[in-house]
């Protein structure tokens, strides 16, 4: 059982360090593509009674990469598309 395992945790390591090899290396090869995306941005306050206040700060266009992992220091475009608000918590 052990080994089985270890052959199939391997298996999944071997899978993520080869499928962001090749995503960077694709992103790369493609001139670095970039996009953006509008994304708004919250503030959550807490209040008395374990209620909380959200506040509209604003939206701006945020740059994505066209890649499946981040790249060069950017989310990935799909990962932005589903999630275009965004929540600070203080």
């Amino acid at each position: 059982m052990r080994r089985w395992t270890r052959i199939i945790a391997l298996g999944i390591l071997a899978f993520a360090v080869i499928s962001f090899a090749l995503d960077w290396f694709i992103f790369k090869l493609t001139g670095s593509p970039h996009s953006k995306f509008m994304v708004s941005h919250f503030v959550s306050a807490p209040l008395k009674n374990n209620k909380e206040e959200i506040d509209y700060v604003g939206s701006e266009d945020v740059p994505c990469s066209l890649s499946i992992y981040p790249q060069d220091d950017l989310m990935p475009c799909w990962w932005l598309r589903h999630h275009t608000n965004q929540v600070t918590t203080y």
